[in-house]
């Protein structure tokens, strides 16, 4: 493992074809790190340089086994890793295909500097095994628009190997993550096995067999039945889909046999449960562990614009169009030459997720979701019996997001924490203990639970845990026309109990106990003595690497009781 050798290839890595363009409209293309830090797409970046932070990576040259997870005078690493995951390629892919062949120089330009300054198995940029197997699912994926799969350039395909050696000997670490790590390996291995092999390379065989009993495996053990992903997030489950979207887009592509009904049943279930949270505009509930990733970015749309991912899985998946109105989000089914769907996908329902612990209530054009504890993988954040609340697409009562993995306090402990979400906290503490930055202890259980009820006075839906301490938390929403009333029962704290609204940023108007915001009012009231009740400052993530400030409507007491929130607003 640590003695894998290679030479870099030299490039050309690209053939300068006459292709037709798919749409008569021009496409510029303008590289961004994370969705929204912009990249000049002239002279090729550093690629050693952090996005996030401008510092540069002080050994470039050091083997990728001696560089440590954190420290070593990186800062987060994420902000390294971003340019080396090749959207670039993606992008400067597209604006090709659709008539800017000066795309082609850039293309060109930017991977046999990236080749040159990264030498096989040296520097940050090769230190992880995911990061490798983004770059093959990429470079894969320009292949199909530019019809460059068959006959591929021998520099190309050795810089495929090159990867592939990276990826294969360590994939066992990435199955025991039980996380997209596994997800992503299997793929690369899988696509640019197949790739080599089909072009002569003997060894492509054993990567692209290998590739495929682990995409097997990780969908029987990481998805559950009702399409809940391991990581509990909302974007890893993005992550997730786009990675079984490559997937089957390249087996089509090279006409290979199909993987396992189960498997297909699994990205099904996968789709339904990401479409499930779908709003209006393209964006979901910011619930769960988000790193920036966005694996698939072939659509001109905002980072946290989900629509194009769920649009293409849809259509190899299920054989549905998922969004009806034409939009950028039908761009990656042109550029893959996947065919449009006639069939609609029926009207998104209320559904329980029981399996992964997620009530997802629709009601005209209000969406609520409620998480609660069922952790049969490892939990990331701190968010049980958290309620996120949508009004006509609008994220009224939002989660926080992550920040950075790997940043100063408070921020680090933050965002993962109790107070990102809207929940209970206990005497100013987190309900599991964090035992080091992704693993918390003592995991909690549902103890009581009331599966989602729709009837005429309402849809219903309870939960509730008791943490380590002997701490009792349950939660019980009735959403109606107009109204969503959260009911909260708590016992056997010491002295403190804090309820945290996170809100939409805005000028809420503050009154006794209550707050309002256009026609929006949150209102509480108990059976015990509020000892405060306030609007405070808050923050949240909607981007990695960025934070902004929100504000928290805060209510304590010191003793046990029930809380009742009741959130109006007005019906169209």
């Amino acid at each position: 493992m640590k003695r894998i050798q290679a030479e870099a290839p030299e490039g050309p890595f690209w053939r300068l074809n006459a292709l037709p363009t798919i749409t008569e409209s021009p496409f510029r293309y303008f590289p961004t790190g994370f969705g929204y830090i912009p990249v000049d797409d002239g002279d090729p970046p550093d690629w050693h340089t952090n996005l996030l932070t401008g510092e540069r990576f002080k050994c470039p040259d050091k083997p990728w086994h001696a560089i440590p997870d954190f420290g070593g005078g990186a800062g987060d690493i994420k902000g390294i890793w971003e340019l080396s995951r090749f959207d670039w390629v993606l992008g400067f892919a597209r604006e090709y295909r659709q008539g800017n062949t000066e795309s082609y120089g850039r293309l060109e330009s930017w991977l046999e500097d990236w080749v040159r300054s990264n030498p096989p198995y040296l520097g940050p940029n090769w230190k992880c095994g995911q990061e490798a197997s983004i770059r093959v699912m990429h470079l894969a994926m320009a292949a199909i628009i530019m019809e460059q799969t068959e006959a591929s350039e021998e520099s190309l395909l050795k810089l495929i190997e090159v990867h592939l050696k990276r990826i294969s000997p360590t994939i066992q670490y990435a199955i025991g993550q039980d996380n997209n790590h596994g997800t992503s390996e299997a793929a690369a291995l899988f696509i640019g096995g197949s790739w080599l092999a089909r072009n002569g390379f003997s060894r492509g065989y054993y990567w692209q067999n290998q590739g495929r009993k682990w995409l097997e495996n990780r969908a029987r053990r990481l998805i559950e039945p009702d399409g809940s992903f391991s990581q509990y997030s909302a974007n890893y489950h993005r992550v997730m889909l786009d990675t079984f979207s490559m997937v089957e887009v390249w087996r089509r592509k090279m006409s290979l046999p199909r993987l396992s009904e189960h498997w297909y049943l699994k990205a099904r279930v996968a789709t339904d449960w990401l479409g499930g949270m779908l709003q209006p505009n393209g964006d979901v509930p910011n619930i769960g562990a988000n790193d920036g990733a966005r694996l698939l970015p072939l659509a001109a749309t905002d980072y946290r614009d989900f629509r194009p991912s769920i649009q293409l899985a849809s259509a190899l998946f299920k054989n549905e169009k998922a969004v009806t109105e034409v939009g950028e989000w039908d761009m990656p089914l042109r550029l893959l030459s996947i065919a449009e769907p006639l069939v609609k996908t029926p009207a998104v329902m209320s559904q329980l997720f029981n399996h992964g612990g997620y009530a997802a209530i629709w009601d005209d054009r209000c969406f609520v979701l409620f998480r609660y504890p069922r952790f049969r993988f490892r939990p990331g954040h701190e968010d049980a019996l958290h309620v996120d609340l949508w009004l006509n697409g609008e994220n009224i009562l939002r989660d926080g997001g992550t920040f950075s993995y790997n940043t100063i306090e408070p921020w680090q402990s933050y965002f993962p924490g109790v107070k990102a979400h809207n929940t209970i906290q206990f005497d100013h503490r987190e309900p599991m203990p964090r035992v080091s930055r992704f693993l918390v202890g003592e995991w909690l259980k549902t103890s009581s639970f009331e599966p989602l009820q729709l009837a005429t006075e309402g849809q219903r839906v309870a939960a509730g845990y008791r943490d380590y301490l002997g701490a009792s938390h349950e939660r019980r929403l009735n959403v109606t026309d107009g109204l969503l009333r959260i009911e909260d029962v708590i016992t056997g704290f010491k002295d403190s109990a804090i309820l945290r609204w996170r809100l939409q940023p805005g000028d809420w108007t503050f009154s006794g106990q209550a707050v309002t915001l256009r026609g929006v009012k949150i209102e509480v009231r108990a059976d015990t003595p509020l000892r405060r009740v306030e609007l405070i400052e808050g923050w949240e993530s909607r981007y990695y690497g960025q934070k902004t400030q929100l504000p928290v409507l805060e209510v304590e007491v010191a003793s046990s009781g029930r809380i009742v929130t009741d959130i109006t607003w007005k019906t169209l």
